[in-house]
């Protein structure tokens, strides 16, 4: 196989080290092995990426014990430092950060398939992301460098950190929505354990050092493992205060549940999804079916924000599907690095045959395929499958399929569609496509109380990064965006003081000679 130089893996990653303490951690114990769905021979088999380390209940322990201590009750250096001093930290990281680029965008593209174009942006909008929480987190200190009075007391309004974070991210952004999570929670003064996910694992390898000599020690640990062995006994613990993750409900819900005071753990969670497009009677179909082909094929339709379920309306229709599935066939299916590769190998050994459960049941169901390259499978790859029509007792309607095979419903009945979005379990998106004003309003009016956010014309998706990314019911809790999330991570604490001579004298030597952190009127540059 052809494989351009600067792409190739020729030295296995054997990732012996974690971070705890400030320390990187040998390990010399049991390793699983990282491999690619992307075969770098002519006959087909995965390639062996390299291996991490599957650390035990006592590692993971002793990161919890780390973060715990660097927290310190909110008396640790981290928590009770200067907000420029956390500031020149994270500075510090991100510039670390990008001189790996080059290794992180290749580890992308063979460890979860992500093709070139993507992984450079997936990398390059993280470290904007990092930047635009910096300058986000400046404004939000200014805002905050004043006293406030109300009915005889002066108030000095912060926000504070909440404590310790158990970080999970999600494989198919494991940089981007990883960081999305790890970045705000940390510049807010947090503690951090974070453990990657199963795909995507070892891009991060590159990047412990730059986390090691970045912070203080017990700021930032990073453990490898499974997570029922790692995850399971940090929540049980009871000493975690925050858990972040973006995945599946099924998972939070059983992490939350082994935390013995569930009613104190914050959650900041980015969960499923099945964001609906509707396509109206009117609606310009080329418009239409260029957003809807990005926003089911994207990454294989690897995304929260996929379009996972299209409502065409009953006049459309048959245009719609003809042309639709014309464009899904003409997408070019290649390795990431290919120019033009539009679908790329599947990370996951069993989605294919996951994939091909949908369509066989779909099919046993009055489902038909419409589109002539849908459902053919190689050894790492199903092409994508358009099922038409789609009946809600099929599996395809009902589960989040992220993976490529998109159903299609008809409408005549704009009630139709909008009373399975109230029904649904999830509530992100949802893309609508039409021009009629009178139309519009009213259903904009509706969809923006059944889901966050409606994309007029246009697919869904979770950028630009400074708007709200969150979801009702059981898509999301909590708000991720740079200034959202700065806030998801952090709680509202102030210092109250009766208006009196005796108590402003001492506020105003307080503030002379800036012996707070806290209690501080300085503005930040």
């Amino acid at each position: 196989m052809n494989i351009p130089e600067k792409y190739q893996i020729k030295d296995i990653i054997a990732q012996k080290f974690y971070l705890v303490n400030g320390e990187l951690r040998q390990w010399n114990g049991e390793s699983s092995q990282v491999f690619s769905s992307i075969s770098s021979t002519e006959t087909y088999q995965p390639t062996l990426l390299g291996s991490i380390p599957n650390l035990g209940e006592k590692e993971a322990i002793e990161s919890l014990d780390a973060a715990v201590a660097a927290y310190d009750r909110g008396q640790g250096l981290w928590p009770t430092m200067k907000v420029e001093d956390r500031i020149s930290c994270m500075k510090k990281f991100v510039e670390q950060m990008k001189t790996k680029r080059a290794a992180v965008v290749k580890l992308l593209m063979w460890e979860i398939g992500k093709n070139l174009p993507d992984s450079e942006k997936e990398f390059d909008r993280t470290v904007d992301y990092i930047y635009d929480t910096i300058e986000d987190y400046k404004q939000m200190d200014r805002d905050s460098a004043k006293f406030e009075k109300h009915s005889g007391v002066n108030a000095h309004i912060r926000r504070g950190p909440l404590g310790v974070v158990l970080c999970l991210g999600p494989y198919n952004y494991p940089l981007n929505e990883t960081f999305a999570l790890l970045i705000p929670a940390l510049i807010m003064g947090n503690t951090a354990i974070f453990k990657p996910a199963k795909f995507g694992v070892l891009l991060l390898c590159p990047l412990l050092e730059a986390f090691q000599n970045s912070f203080p020690k017990g700021v930032v640990n990073i453990i490898f493992g499974r997570g029922r062995t790692v995850a399971n006994p940090i929540m049980k613990d009871g000493r975690v205060d925050v858990l972040a993750l973006i995945g599946h409900s099924n998972s939070a819900n059983a992490l939350q549940s082994v935390h013995p005071k569930s009613n104190r753990l914050r959650m900041v969670l980015g969960l499923e999804a099945k964001n609906p497009a509707i396509v109206l009677e009117d609606a310009d179909l080329d418009l239409a079916i260029d957003e809807c082909i990005a926003g089911t094929t994207s990454f294989n339709g690897q995304r929260c924000t996929a379009l996972k379920v299209l409502y065409v309306h009953e006049s459309v229709v048959e245009e719609f599907n003809k042309r639709f599935s014309q464009k899904v066939d003409a997408l070019k299916f290649g390795n990431p690095w290919e120019d033009g590769a539009q679908l790329t190998p599947l990370p996951e050994p069993n989605k294919p045959a996951y994939i091909q459960e949908l369509i066989d049941d779909a099919l046993e169901k009055g489902g038909k395929i419409i589109n002539q390259k849908g459902g053919v499978t190689t050894d790492n790859y199903i092409f994508p499958a358009v099922v038409y029509p789609v009946t809600k007792n099929m599996r395809v309607y009902e589960e989040e399929q992220f993976g490529p095979i998109i159903p299609i419903i008809s409408f005549s009945d704009i009630e139709e569609p909008l009373d399975d979005m109230a029904a649904s379990n999830y509530g992100q998106q949802v893309s609508l496509f039409g021009k009629d004003v009178q139309t519009l309003a009213p259903l904009i009016d509706t969809l923006v109380n059944l889901v966050c956010r409606v994309n007029l014309n246009s697919s869904c998706q979770r950028g630009p990064d400074v708007y709200p990314f969150t979801g009702r019911k059981d898509s999301a809790v909590g708000t991720l965006s740079v200034h959202d999330a700065l806030r998801s991570f952090s709680i509202r604490t102030f210092l109250a003081s009766k208006d009196n001579a005796y108590n402003n004298a001492i506020l105003k030597n307080l503030m002379d000679a800036k012996a707070s952190n806290f209690v501080s009127t300085d503005y930040l540059l």
